[in-house]
């Protein structure tokens, strides 16, 4: 059987078709602490924003959280109310996903017992 496979593998490769490997459309899950390495924030951060509703996180235990790196960003990302054509057509620049201070104060804020 590897002999046949190998016998395909230089008939593609001779006749120039070659199949390229299927793309891994698995999920990559990060930890808490490989989130806050990525986004160059607290540990601690990561768990505040995940507790006041402001990223989206899969809870499989008490103990045991993951992030959908892709779904953070998305909900980092600040919502634009503007639309091109207000702009008279011109090049709009991109928004930071970066938080601004008083977003993240607002989370400290809020983290706090009264």
């Amino acid at each position: 059987m590897a002999a046949e496979r190998q016998k395909t593998d230089t008939a593609q490769r001779e006749s120039g078709t070659t199949t390229a490997p299927p793309k891994d459309k698995r999920v990559e899950y990060l930890t808490a602490r490989q989130l806050s390495e990525v986004l160059q924030i607290s540990e601690a951060t990561v768990h505040r924003l995940r507790r006041t509703g402001r990223i989206p996180a899969v809870q499989l235990t008490d103990r045991l959280i993951r992030f959908n790196l892709r779904d953070v960003q998305k909900a980092l990302k600040p919502q634009s109310t503007t639309s091109s054509s207000d702009h008279g057509g011109g090049a709009e620049e991109e928004p930071s996903p970066q938080m601004s201070f008083d977003e993240l104060l607002s989370i400290e804020d809020d983290s706090e017992p009264s």
